[in-house]
């Protein structure tokens, strides 16, 4: 690279950083400036991203419970008198929706009868064995349990297909119901936390307004003033974010060490509630992101009416 190469170079370069270093001192300087209102603002956001990131991972545990259960579900399938289950078991395997598929024959589930019921219980004593085969069938998830239940049924020589349903039920409507109540508190705080960033920018502005008449008689343009203004509103963002994650990764830490000590169905429970690798790093990405634009909205919205004058 030449000496012209480097001094080209140089004079786009510079100006650049200039430009960079002003906005950054600009930024800076509002923050110290702001005080307790700069904290009012933080802490809206921080309360709004905390809950609003509590209500997306809950949100996503109760879609991974509800897919883990459903992949557990077993719709028992009852044949017919006399009809073996073991021809049938090819068929129902080949079933796009099916994970897996057992065979309980009705010898076996009356030997497992007379065990519970005692050795005093003889077939004479009970009639006969009145039982029939059974295919105990596992669906890929929760969704496609009453479809594949339905096709079940209308298999030749089945007599009664039967599933819990009503468990899939009630975790589907728990998994509506968080998702609205989780939407409604995040519109209701996203205005409060809107109102709370445009009312501190807009002091700020107020506080500021002498710095902001000399600036534009020496002629500076109106972005250039107000940008660093609406860098502080994006910063009041990314800090809430950050205090927000913080405190759901430590609301997680200590959760798992309660569950962790509880019985084996609650520690079956919690590694349902598991999140994966990638919703885990798409957590705080969500909350920065989010955060960054109501601060970015709000400033904007503070300044614009100043910037309109």
């Amino acid at each position: 690279m030449g000496a012209l190469d480097l001094k080209f170079l140089k004079q786009k370069v510079e100006p650049l950083l200039t430009r960079m270093d002003y906005l950054l001192r600009e930024t800076g300087l509002g923050l110290r400036r702001g005080g307790w209102m700069n904290w009012a603002a933080i802490s809206t956001v921080t309360v709004l991203l905390f809950l609003f990131g509590l209500s997306l991972q809950a949100s996503w545990q109760v879609e991974g419970l509800l897919e883990q259960v459903g992949s557990q579900v077993e719709v028992s399938v009852y044949l017919q008198p006399g009809i073996p289950a073991a021809p049938l078991r090819l068929q129902v395997a080949n079933l796009p929706q099916v994970a897996e598929v057992e065979v309980i024959s009705k010898d076996q589930a009356w030997a497992e009868l007379l065990a519970d019921l005692g050795a005093e219980a003889t077939m004479q004593d009970l009639g006969g064995n009145p039982l029939v085969d059974e295919l105990k069938v596992k669906a890929q998830n929760s969704e496609v349990v009453p479809k594949l239940a339905e096709q079940l049924m209308q298999m030749p020589g089945v007599g009664s297909v039967q599933y819990l349903d009503e468990a899939l039920k009630h975790l589907e409507k728990l998994s509506q119901g968080l998702s609205w109540i989780g939407f409604t508190v995040t519109i209701v705080l996203t205005v409060t936390a809107l109102s709370v960033i445009t009312t501190t920018i807009r002091l700020i502005v107020m506080a500021r307004r002498y710095e902001i008449e000399v600036m534009q008689l020496v002629g500076a343009t109106t972005t250039w003033i107000y940008l660093p203004f609406v860098l502080q509103g994006v910063a009041f963002g990314l800090i809430g974010g950050a205090i927000a994650w913080s405190f759901i990764a430590a609301t997680q830490r200590f959760a798992a060490h309660l569950l962790s000590q509880q019985p084996n169905f609650m520690q079956l429970l919690a590694n349902g509630l598991r999140l994966s690798l990638l919703e885990l790093l798409m957590v705080p990405l969500i909350l920065l992101s989010f955060g960054a634009l109501v601060g970015l909205v709000g400033s904007l919205l503070a300044v614009r009416r100043f910037a309109l004058r």
